[in-house]
């Protein structure tokens, strides 16, 4: 064996190294935000019987939630829906291959980059306390969210395009909405329509949390299940959004490969 195909010596110290200062950062963290490992090993206990009450679901209760899981659907799909269309005229000021000024470009981005740091939740608890309790908040808060990362996803796709038929375009004259239509739009729209779907899964996950803070949708019902310990409730809650989150996703799945 030639001395080159050893590994380095050094290289294994500083691994180590590494490994003790994650080691200790984790140790320190823990102390930190009060985390007691001892303490939940000893409630363990406790998750046994909620999954015992939970492994007799109230099937009942199915047709109660048929109405709010359909709710949150359709607040998935509105979300989307809208988030996607404002998406799609801001990424093209954001592409960099559409836009030469980078000045334009820049507060484009610049704008993306603040709604990108909000969080879904955050963005809801503010839409509860501005349009009240209810599906409508939702709405709002998965169209900026969809808005914010599909805008991003939309100007990088835009920016990967074959530059050729932007410049035989331009070379013959041809205005900025030529560009889009003809250069632009055949490249990307398949991606487009990927990263919609793609949106369009995460916020029906998504939408199911933001009905627990008072958002509409299937949420309001889990939360209301926990307060009162109904875990047979929570157990039907879970099995239906495991299912339709489960089902979307295979056809999203599906949809995705066919266009890309």
């Amino acid at each position: 064996m030639n001395s080159q195909t050893l590994p380095k010596r050094g290289g294994l110290w500083k691994n180590i190294l590494w490994l003790v200062i994650f080691i200790l950062s984790l140790i320190v963290s823990g102390d930190i935000s009060g985390v007691d490992i001892p303490r939940f090993l000893m409630n363990a206990g406790q998750m046994n019987i909620i999954i015992e009450k939970m492994a007799r679901p109230d099937w009942s209760y199915v047709s109660i939630i048929v109405d709010p899981i359909l709710e949150t659907l359709k607040m998935a799909i509105i979300g989307t829906t809208i988030g996607a269309l404002v998406a799609f005229p801001f990424s093209l000021f954001a592409a960099r291959n559409v836009v030469h000024s980078k000045w334009i470009t820049g507060v484009f981005r610049f704008v993306l980059n603040i709604i990108r740091t909000i969080p879904d939740l955050m963005l809801a608890a503010l839409f509860v306390a501005v349009v009240g309790i209810g599906p409508v908040a939702g709405v709002i808060s998965l169209a900026v969210f969809t808005f914010g990362m599909v805008s991003k996803l939309f100007f990088e796709s835009i920016e990967t395009i074959d530059d050729g038929p932007i410049e035989a375009i331009i070379a013959s004259g041809g205005s900025k909405l030529d560009i889009i239509r003809y250069a632009v739009l055949p490249q990307v729209m398949s991606h487009f329509l990927s990263y919609l779907l793609y949106a369009f899964e995460i916020n029906i996950r998504a939408s199911t949390v933001l009905g627990y803070i008072g958002a509409g949708g299937i949420g309001i019902y889990l939360q209301r299940s926990l307060s009162q310990f109904r875990y047979d409730q929570t157990s039907i809650i879970v099995i239906v959004i495991f299912a339709v989150v489960l089902i979307i996703d295979t056809i999203s799945n599906k949809l995705r490969e066919r266009l890309i």
